[in-house]
């Protein structure tokens, strides 16, 4: 592509050299530059990409785009001046690809939990009204039938306009994508347009990044602020900071709740742990999801679907063919008669939802069991809520290792044990390994009793001193419950 088309709409202060270059390729990091590449120096928070300029052109980089021009100007490099690297990056890799998001229906979900569920319903949805889709999540990346391994909940921008090109390429109509705190603050997702952007909820999380809830509440406030008029915003105003998101938004605003009057409204009839009966603008029908946070992902991805035009009766029966998200709320129940409950819960919030539904569901005769951790080199300020929250609603609690990572586990249990009240203090134990954590779970588990294996979900690993080993809950609850019950 020629510099002069790829420039289309950038904001430009100044260009020294070559006005009109051919660009083999845009990078941003200068390992990756090759011959007639393009590369963007972009100021990080543990790097200055201005730093690599020189190591970028020794690659056979003939384009940089930075805010500060070099001090000495070579004639056979074309040097482009701009106000913010990081913004102007996500607009070159739309140019670049050929504006991949303008030629999708781009719907783009953020919140703190989710995220993962709303957009993987969203696609199973399309899927069963006949439409081939995208899907950019925490647990994979899919183009069609085609699945991809996940890098990042929200990829870098040259790797999102790759895959929207490749969809649209592919014939999808639409894509579905999480949008994470940490893409928005970090430009991921400047020059897409989104025909639909949705908020979850917002709580506790990412404050090892963020410093603080405020900090957090506003960068994804910034998703809708940035949204052009002809999008369409859609948010949970059971949240209280639902409508915060709304304050500043161009887009046309809509809304979904449980609790109060909205747009798209949403009631529990029955549930069990095979289903709810549902009631969503005044229509019944049946989900094989249970839980109440459940209820707020469907209702989310129905009021995404009817906004994209589809016939109500049409929408609840794909709905209605829907399976379980990966990793969320997924069922097991064992030989000797142990129900198994794995879900992703790692966030406070998160983890007091799954065990409220879980508790409105049972009859009380039967024990709740959690197992659960907390991830190494992360939100330190969350553990002992965690602790809070796990023996407050359980029978037992048995804390272990979640992922580690470098951070030593018998720290994170201790700090999590910190938030365990005095009265719950005979409810609790810790076993720092994650598979005799749950082998104590079944030994101390009688027939008809629910285990909640609790903050990994689908992940099949678990990541001690920076190396990942496989481990995936299900196989160890499948493997545990056979061994034990002969």
């Amino acid at each position: 592509m020629n510099l002069e088309t790829l420039l289309n709409r950038i904001p430009v202060l100044e260009i020294t050299g070559n006005k009109n270059p051919e660009v083999s390729e845009i990078v941003f990091d200068s390992r990756k530059a090759v011959e007639n590449s393009l590369y963007v120096a972009i100021k990080g928070t543990v790097s200055d990409g201005h730093s690599f300029i020189n190591a970028a052109i020794e690659k056979g980089t003939k384009i940089v785009v930075c805010e500060d021009l070099p001090e000495s100007l070579n004639n056979e490099i074309t040097f482009i001046k701009v106000k913010d690297s990081s913004k102007v990056l996500g607009q070159l890799a739309s140019n670049f690809y050929g504006n991949p998001s303008e030629k999708l229906n781009l719907i783009g979900i953020t919140g703190t939990n989710g995220k993962t569920s709303a957009t993987t319903l969203l696609f199973d949805i399309f899927k069963n009204l006949g439409f081939q889709s995208a899907l950019i999540s925490t647990v994979e990346y899919r183009i069609a039938d085609e699945i991809f391994p996940s890098t990042h909940t929200t990829p870098d921008v040259l790797t999102l306009n790759k895959i929207l090109a490749k969809a649209v390429e592919t014939g999808c109509e639409y894509a579905f994508m999480e949008v994470s705190s940490h893409g928005i603050d970090q430009n991921r997702t400047e020059g897409l347009h989104f025909k639909i952007a949705g908020f979850t909820n917002i709580t506790h999380d990412h404050l090892d990044y963020h410093k603080t809830f405020d900090a957090y509440l506003k960068t994804k406030k910034r998703f809708f602020d940035d949204l052009n008029a002809d999008s369409i915003a859609i948010t949970n105003i059971d949240d209280k900071n639902g409508n915060v998101m709304l304050q500043n938004t161009k887009a046309q605003k809509k809304t979904y709740a449980l609790k109060t009057m909205a747009d798209y409204h949403g009631r529990i009839l029955e549930a069990d742990f095979n289903g709810m009966l549902l009631n969503f603008n005044g229509k019944e029908f049946w989900s094989t999801l249970t839980g109440k946070f459940n209820v707020y992902n469907l209702l989310l991805a129905y009021a995404v679907t009817i906004e994209c035009g589809f016939y109500e009766d049409d929408v609840l029966k794909a709905i209605s063919n829907l399976k379980r998200v990966k990793g969320r709320f997924e069922t097991l129940k064992s030989e000797g008669g142990i129900f198994f409950v794995v879900d992703y819960a790692h966030t406070p919030d998160a983890l007091e939802n799954i065990l409220d539904s879980i508790n409105e569901i049972r009859t009380k005769n039967e024990r709740l069991i959690t197992v659960f951790g907390c991830g190494g080199d992360r939100d330190h300020a969350k553990r002992p809520e965690m602790g809070k929250i796990a023996t407050r609603k359980s029978t037992l609690a048995i804390i272990t290792s979640d992922n580690p990572r470098r951070e030593n586990p018998a720290i994170i249990i201790k700090e999590i044990e910190a938030g365990v009240e005095p009265q719950n203090y005979s409810k609790y134990t810790a076993i720092p390994d994650r598979k005799e954590a749950i082998k104590m779970a079944i030994k101390f588990a009688e027939p008809k009793d629910i285990i909640l294996v609790a903050g990994k979900g689908h992940e099949d690993y678990q990541e001690i001193n920076g190396v990942k080993h496989h481990f995936d809950d299900k196989e160890v609850i499948m493997e545990l419950s056979q061994l034990m019950s002969k």
